[in-house]
């Protein structure tokens, strides 16, 4: 069941059994589609549609901006994620959000309100270098905030190709596999071609000069000869932590 589900049908209940006057629910329904900010226009109907609160990118948004977002978010879900986020952002978050977390490697800021859900394992993260654990753990928390088990493993790349070797039986045993490299980009082939589940390639912008900002590993992951992997944008932790999330739904 879906997060937006829950609250729906929470809603509904109290609704039934006389907690909650019709008038207040039918003001609590008609702002479920979207809530106009002036500068924002924030999709309060997402949770419904897709399970999981519309994700703040904070990002080329002022703090103001995302807090004010946030507060909105916050009053109608039961999960929140902010991305892209540095500490000074947290400070004014937490003043109105005191159970937000902030997780610094990621730069990201979650709330999590249903903790007591079943959780899923299966999803196996692995990172090429130490650089590239940023992009990384945006992908880990983001798959966590969606009821996943993530287990990690850094700095397996290329370069040492037997450290990988070591966690075979665990690559084996994985649902989904994200991997995140920079530089040439190689491990996700390396990977796919050991495993049969789906391998979701980040491509991230740690390099040299000719990695051009990551579109050196992106090209390679998307030339991959190896089949089954899926690729996402340059340091798109979000977008695979997401997308191992979906894949590993009953």
């Amino acid at each position: 069941m879906a997060i937006g589900d829950e609250r729906l049908l929470r809603l509904l209940s109290q609704v039934r059994d006389g907690q909650l006057p019709v008038v207040d629910a039918l003001e609590e329904l008609r702002r479920l589609p979207y809530e106009d900010l002036g500068f924002a226009k924030i999709d309060h109907h997402r949770a419904l549609r897709q399970g999981l609160p519309e994700v703040i990118l904070g990002h080329g948004k002022t703090v103001e901006q995302v807090a004010a977002i946030a507060e909105r978010l916050a009053s109608r879900a039961d999960r929140l994620l902010i991305t892209r986020v540095g500490p000074e952002c947290y400070t004014a978050i937490q003043e109105i959000l005191p159970d937000a977390v902030y997780h610094p490697t990621a730069r990201v800021i979650t709330v999590n309100r249903m903790t007591d859900r079943l959780r899923r394992e299966g999803v196996l993260l692995l990172s090429g270098g130490t650089a590239d654990m940023p992009v990384a753990e945006e992908a880990a928390v983001t798959a966590e905030l969606m009821d996943c088990v993530v287990e990690r493993i850094y700095d397996v790349g290329v370069a040492g190709i037997h450290r990988l070797m070591d966690h075979l039986p665990r690559l084996w045993d994985a649902r989904v596999v994200i991997v995140v490299a920079g530089m040439e980009g190689a491990l996700p082939s390396v990977v796919a071609g050991l495993v049969g589940v789906p391998v979701i390639a980040v491509p991230t912008s740690i390099g040299y000069g000719a990695s051009f900002g990551g579109l050196a590993p992106l090209l390679t992951m998307l030339n991959s000869c190896a089949t089954g992997i899926c690729v996402v944008n340059i340091d798109n932790g979000f977008g695979a932590g997401y997308l191992a999330a979906l894949m590993t739904r009953e």
